[in-house]
């Protein structure tokens, strides 16, 4: 079968409240994001790639009127501003070697919470494993309120997997989901790399996404025999 040209064209993810699948993997972060006061106003919101952090952030700002700022893009300039509103800042665990950042950060976190403001972190694992090197940033940030996302559930990996096709305004039929719930490593992160390979493949063979055509994708990254759900 002739192929023709693929290009990696970037999906629209759509970040609403109501796209937000809610399971047991991730119902008591959902729990805290939503409360309308946090103990300190500040809440750290951690989880592997992929599992909603980013989603979950932008819910919050869309209740709150907050703004959303990369850890590495932070800077001491913007401190003042920042400090006026709620703000959630994401990967904090990415400035772990810029110590310029990590300074920022903390003015920023000492400046909101005396301003009143609600402070949002978020990272991967525990913030004991973000690696920062400001001791009193590390203790501010290990001190405040955790919640965690953990790796999905059948039912969460399976309503993931739709959205991210979804976003990339595909719909293969719900044969295709269960195929794929069954077989792939249980992380956010293989069902993004999943869908990606199978939009590639679909676009690049001229044929829908099938079951046949999900097998042949993710045979190379079938999980080791006990992460298996057969």
């Amino acid at each position: 079968m002739a192929q023709q040209l693929s290009f990696d064209l970037p999906a629209h993810t759509a970040l609403g409240r109501e796209d937000f699948f809610v399971s047991p993997a991730n119902s008591q972060a959902v729990a805290a994001i939503s409360a309308p006061h946090w103990p300190g106003n500040k809440l750290v919101l951690s989880g592997p790639a992929g599992s909603g952090k980013t989603h979950l952030a932008h819910v919050w700002a869309a209740q709150t009127g907050g703004r959303i700022v990369a850890a590495t893009a932070l800077t001491p300039e913007a401190v003042p501003t920042l400090a006026q509103g709620p703000v959630a800042i994401e990967d904090v665990p990415e400035i772990a070697g810029d110590a310029q950042a990590q300074d920022a950060l903390f003015h920023l976190h000492n400046l909101a919470l005396a301003e009143g403001r609600a402070l949002l972190l978020t990272g991967r694992g525990a913030p004991r494993f973000w690696g920062l090197t400001l001791p009193d940033l590390t203790s501010r940030i290990e001190g405040a309120n955790h919640a965690a996302l953990s790796a999905p559930d059948d039912a969460l990996l399976g309503a993931v997997l739709a959205k991210l096709f979804d976003d990339r305004q595909l719909s293969p039929g719900p044969e295709v989901i269960t195929y794929l719930v069954r077989r792939l490593e249980r992380s956010f992160d293989a069902a993004a790399r999943a869908v990606a390979r199978l939009d590639r493949a679909a676009l690049a063979e001229r044929r829908g996404i099938t079951r046949s055509l999900a097998a042949a994708v993710v045979e190379g990254m079938a999980p080791a025999p006990e992460q298996r759900h057969d």
